[in-house]
């Protein structure tokens, strides 16, 4: 081969070289900006919940998260939690190129956190599975079973081969725990992704089940898995197809995840960050302690007096009571549900929203004609609702 013909070869090399070691660094730095905002909205959330006293707040994004009179299940979901934090903060660290050419004690003393961080995570998932179930069917539930398993695998591979030196194999086998642990939050991603692109095309989010659902509970880790295992072996047979190959389906799924990262923060993150610093107390939290302790009708009549006497007290923003009224229908204590619902389309009657929560819940009770009622309010309201056109097709059917 020529000069002239072997430069532009070297070049075209090079550049894939390139666009590969590029497109690993965006996908490493979108990871782990989206690792340390949910962790930073998981500390901030349930650590004011806890010195609040409000231990009921542990329910709204976890079914069960807290039950009175079970310390140890209680105990579990904490250190479940802390271990969560825990393996962002430190799987952040640990994949630093930085630290270990640098630092390579804080390396190793960072990957036994990890580690045991991982471990305690999976463990105390599985237990609050059997202790307390889950939303979702028996697909979901396999597959928090498959992802522990996979974590613990992984974890005892990556500390076999640290043990034998052998560092490529205890390297490879670490990326593969890597993207495995970190599961809890790809779904978190994902499904925000999903809905952002396709709106809730195969997910049912009453009951947490789907196709599509079912499909992202396994996705989660093995999608990212199966990107970790292209990634090495195009790392151990180089070419210039493969690597651009595989930068471009880097640059795909850094783009996929900056959608659904963009979508849960400005759905759930934010929200959540502004709730739980605001001086305002959440009338979700307040109505939830009065239900569990007078009932339904006593939180109503709790909630107008509130409202009346310190609205600036406490917060009562529209999202309050839908995601109250949704911690009932998950519960499928319907009764409930559709009072705070009801609650809520008093206080907000022009929302598109509160209608449609609240034909959710009436049709999920079984009360079609009041479902209907409901539905066809919302899309009168909002008439581009592909929700409530669904639930209203469905209804008539």
């Amino acid at each position: 081969m020529s000069t002239a013909v072997a430069m532009p070869v070297v070049r075209f090399r090079s550049y894939a070289d390139t666009a590969l070691k590029f497109a690993v660094r965006l996908w490493f730095g979108l990871v782990v900006f989206g690792q340390l905002m949910l962790a930073f909205v998981v500390a901030s959330f349930y650590t004011h919940a806890a010195a609040r006293g409000q231990w009921n707040s542990f329910n709204k994004f976890m079914q069960h998260g807290y039950v009175a009179g079970e310390p140890i299940g209680n105990g579990v979901v904490v250190v479940h939690l802390v271990a969560v934090v825990l393996l962002i903060l430190s799987g952040a660290l640990q994949l630093v190129p930085q630290v270990l050419r640098r630092a390579p004690k804080v390396h190793r003393w960072n990957g036994r956190v990890y580690m045991v961080a991982a471990l305690a995570m999976s463990g105390a998932g599985v237990s609050m599975l059997l202790r307390r179930g889950t939303t979702g069917g028996p697909l979901e539930y396999a597959a928090l079973f498959v992802n522990a398993a996979l974590i613990w695998t992984f974890a005892g591979l990556a500390l076999r081969y640290a043990l034998k030196r052998d560092f490529v194999r205890h390297r490879q086998w670490a990326l593969r725990l890597y993207v495995v642990s970190l599961g809890v939050f790809f779904l978190r991603v994902a499904v925000p992704m999903w809905v952002a692109l396709l709106g809730p095309l195969g997910m049912d989010f009453t009951t947490f089940t789907g196709p599509a659902l079912a499909f992202w509970a396994y996705g989660c880790y093995l999608v990212p898995l199966v990107m970790m295992e292209l990634y090495l072996r195009t790392q151990a047979r180089p070419g210039t197809g493969r690597r651009w190959a595989m930068a471009g389906g880097l640059f795909v799924m850094t783009l996929l995840m900056g959608v659904g990262t963009a979508a849960a923060a400005a759905g759930t993150w934010v929200p959540t960050i502004e709730r739980t610093y605001s001086s305002r107390m959440p009338i979700s939290e307040v109505m939830h302690a009065t239900i569990a302790a007078k009932g339904i009708d006593a939180a109503v009549a709790q909630y107008r007096e509130l409202k009346a006497a310190a609205p600036g007290r406490y917060n009562f923003a529209e999202g309050e009571l839908n995601d109250l009224g949704y911690r009932y229908i998950r519960a499928k204590n319907y009764e409930v549900a559709i009072k705070v619902l009801a609650l809520n389309v008093g206080a907000y009657p022009q929302s598109s929203n509160t209608w449609d929560s609240l034909g959710e819940a009436y049709a999920d009770d079984g009360d079609r004609g009041l479902a209907l009622v409901n539905y066809r309010r919302s899309v009168e309201l909002n008439p581009k609702s592909t929700g409530g056109l669904k639930a209203i097709a469905e209804l008539t059917r």
